[in-house]
């Protein structure tokens, strides 16, 4: 078997299918320690030594996600040599090998820490960015891909192209939100980049900042007001007041680009005050309904059942 062919058919093979090109970068990474790591031709490869390289990936202290990224290449190669280049043989990777990887919940950055973070941003363009994650619930990348033809600030919307997934939406702009990006497009220098923000360096001024430079800015402002504070988290506050504020599930969910709705569902274990809301609500009912309440005895609620003869 050509090797070297098909892993170059296998790159083709996922961009058609239209895998980010991060995605695209990572899977033929992975592949290939895969490849150099094994002593017997890929055709010959047994489920022994697969878990061998499972060990091997542990022993580097590898995280559990991370082991499984380098899985779902390795049987994504597989399973196109056996559909596609009718590779007489089983796939190594079985569904059982994958690590169990634990799900920390969302975490958001409260009010008074919001308040703090703002506070030590000067930069308008900074501004504008941070307080867009915050209340359109963007994704670092999204944002550092925004286009200028993407703003439509008549309707207070933003049309993200390529979210993850290759996937696109529409989010909306609140009022504090539209001000800032206003204020930014006002001082905007001029260029030939369509990408909303523009580093300001003089060594790179005027090309699209990128997002490891969006992350760098926040770590940098996180430190200064003396927060542990991500990007990301901004985008955990975004969908945590929104659900706090009675916003439906499905709009959150439309809101934040997810696939699947359980994704979602995580926010409702996160400082859900609509459940404590819904449940004060409920139970005060309950109450009146059996009973006067604050009587000795029974509380209410807990008496004969509703008919029951005394």
């Amino acid at each position: 078997m050509d090797l070297t062919g098909s892993m170059l058919n296998y790159r083709r093979f996922i961009k058609r299918r239209n895998y980010s090109k991060c995605t695209v970068k990572n899977y033929m990474s992975t592949l290939r320690q895969f490849i150099l790591w094994i002593h017997v031709p890929v055709e010959e490869v047994t489920n022994k030594d697969l878990l061998g390289y499972i060990d091997h990936l542990l022993d580097r202290r590898l995280n559990p996600k991370t082991i499984n990224c380098h899985l779902d290449s390795i049987r994504g190669f597989y399973n196109y040599l056996i559909e596609e280049e009718q590779v007489q043989m089983a796939n190594p990777v079985k569904p059982g090998y994958a690590l169990r990887v634990s799900k920390p919940l969302p975490r958001y950055i409260r009010d008074a820490e919001l308040i703090r973070l703002f506070a030590v941003i000067k930069s308008t363009r900074d501004t504008a960015i941070f307080m867009v994650m915050l209340r359109c619930g963007l994704r670092v990348e999204e944002v550092a891909g925004l286009t200028l033809s993407a703003i439509d600030l008549a309707r207070s919307q933003l049309l993200v192209h390529l979210g993850k997934g290759s996937k696109g939406r529409v989010v909306y702009l609140s009022q504090d939100a539209r001000s800032a990006l206003m204020e930014y497009l006002r001082v905007r220098p001029p260029a030939r980049t369509k990408r909303v923000f523009l580093v300001e360096e003089k060594t790179h001024r005027g090309k699209p900042i990128s997002v490891r430079g969006i992350q760098k800015r926040m770590e940098h402002y996180a430190q200064k007001a003396g927060l542990n504070a991500s990007c990301h988290q901004l985008r955990h506050t975004m969908a945590t007041q929104l659900l706090n504020a009675d916003a439906d599930l499905v709009t959150i969910q439309d809101l934040l680009g997810h696939t699947r709705i359980k994704t979602t569902q995580r926010y409702c274990k996160v400082s859900n005050l609509k459940v404590q809301r819904d449940y004060h609500q409920a139970i005060e009912k309950v109450m009146q309904r059996h009973g006067k309440g604050g009587q000795t005895g029974a509380p209410s609620g807990l008496g004969r059942p509703d008919g029951a003869p005394p």
